[in-house]
């Protein structure tokens, strides 16, 4: 009985207690998203950001994608339980017994999305600004949710995965039920140093925390 009081205490009060209270957004830093869909959350990054070094598309290995994405500006990566993504294929809503397996332990995967443009800052999009340090702690920690191959690679699960702009990659780590994409989320972020909150299993806190990052004062580019 305490165990689960405990579990519905963090349910409905983690979202409400921020960490990182202290973060601060850098003026003229690298432009980084999070979106979602209503559900789920994803981090959206530059494609390319010369400033650090970063390439995505290099980074994942993969040159059908680097071919047909060269042009693009923005990459959008989530994680979450590899059961309810391929379930979800052609913008079907996965089924009660899905979503009950999805509860218990199972094997995950990446969803990688490229975008030409940046998306545009709304109800269900915010945008932010980061430090070079941040962003390279937060590309360090993305390439960390990937599984790779013997040889370090990336390894792609799915030719396809929503449409022509989304692709599944083999992730780390296990979905559950207390460890689901928006927790992904959270965690990242959290490691990163933005604002997020404690527990949020849900998209709808995240969103909110990161809105009330206020922007730096007088602090110079990194």
């Amino acid at each position: 009985m305490y165990p689960a009081l405990a579990f519905l205490l963090l349910f409905f009060s983690g979202a409400r207690l921020p960490l990182n209270r202290q973060f601060r957004q850098t003026p003229g830093g690298v432009p980084i998203f999070v979106v979602s869909n209503g559900f789920h959350t994803d981090i959206v990054v530059p494609l390319r950001e010369p400033r650090t070094g970063t390439d995505w598309l290099q980074q994942l290995g993969q040159p059908q994608l680097t071919a047909q994405f060269a042009h693009y500006r923005y990459a959008a990566f989530g994680w979450g339980s590899e059961r309810f993504y391929l379930k979800s294929y052609g913008g079907r809503m996965p089924g009660v017994g899905t979503v009950l397996r999805a509860a218990g332990p199972g094997p995950t995967l990446m969803h990688v999305g490229f975008y030409p443009q940046a998306p545009q800052p709304g109800k269900r999009v915010v945008a932010l600004q980061i430090s070079t340090a941040e962003y390279q702690r937060l590309a360090s920690l993305l390439q960390e949710s990937f599984a790779p191959d013997s040889t370090g690679a990336a390894q792609l699960r799915n030719a396809a995965g929503y449409t022509s702009h989304d692709f599944f990659f083999r992730a780390q780590g296990r979905y559950h039920a207390l460890h689901t994409c928006n927790d992904w989320t959270v965690r990242t972020l959290r490691r990163t140093g933005l604002r997020v909150p404690l527990k949020s299993p849900l998209a709808g806190p995240v969103l909110r925390q990161l809105r009330r990052s206020r922007p730096g004062a007088g602090q110079a580019p990194q």
